[in-house]
């Protein structure tokens, strides 16, 4: 079945997209206003783009045409923001934090959270999460009135120390971080517990096995 995008709705084609691009991971995304109010939000068009210079971006939506969700806002203002990743044991925390609360409550604190200082920029990351990326903006891409894609400069990473199984050669123990990821339509998410390992193949035994099958 073709879906051409140029005859679709923006609904339709967003539709598509979540039902297809499986898993995604979540950046649960912790900022403040130039006030210092805090906020938290997740956030599933995310992913790490590049590891040098190492960038991460969000797709940030609007509450309304022109008018950035407050992450957006927030991140446009202070150019700072902390990506903090999601196990399947705070996913009940952090679908609380998608709830669209007016400012300036704090979702942190109606998810039950608590919240630890970052090194490198103003805003806090959310202690129970394993995985916490201190950002700054390097470059915020506006695709309209409704969407905007923020790409971050990492800073700094926190990392649960017993994931971390040698901090020199920087080996983490992923399995153990537990991260869950979005799947398709608003409520579905998966877990990263079911995996299969497939060796990457070189050329060199790539070319033995032709060789050989011939």
């Amino acid at each position: 079945m073709l879906f051409d995008f140029a005859g679709l709705s923006g609904l339709d084609r967003y539709k598509l997209l979540v039902a297809t691009v499986v898993p995604r991971p979540i950046a649960w995304v912790v900022t403040v206003d130039e006030q210092g109010t805090l906020n938290a939000a997740p956030y599933s068009f995310f992913n790490a783009l590049s590891g040098d210079p190492p960038i991460v971006a969000i797709g940030v939506g609007a509450r309304a045409p022109r008018e950035l969700k407050d992450t957006g806002r927030n991140i446009r203002a202070t150019r700072q923001f902390v990506v903090c990743l999601v196990d399947e044991a705070n996913a009940a925390a952090m679908n609380v934090t998608a709830v669209e609360f007016p400012p300036p409550v704090d979702e942190v604190a109606v998810a039950g959270l608590t919240t630890v200082a970052s090194t490198r920029v103003r805003p806090p990351r959310i202690a129970e999460s394993p995985v916490a990326i201190e950002c700054e903006l390097h470059t915020m891409i506006d695709l309209g009135p409704e969407r905007s894609i923020v790409l971050g400069q990492v800073l700094a990473m926190h990392v649960r120390d017993e994931a971390v199984l040698d901090a020199a050669k920087c080996y983490i123990d992923t399995p153990k971080l537990n991260l869950i990821g979005r799947m398709h339509g608003r409520g579905w998410y998966a877990r990263t517990t079911d995996r299969f390992e497939m060796p990457r193949i070189a050329l060199e035994e790539w070319e033995a096995r032709q060789k050989a099958a011939e």
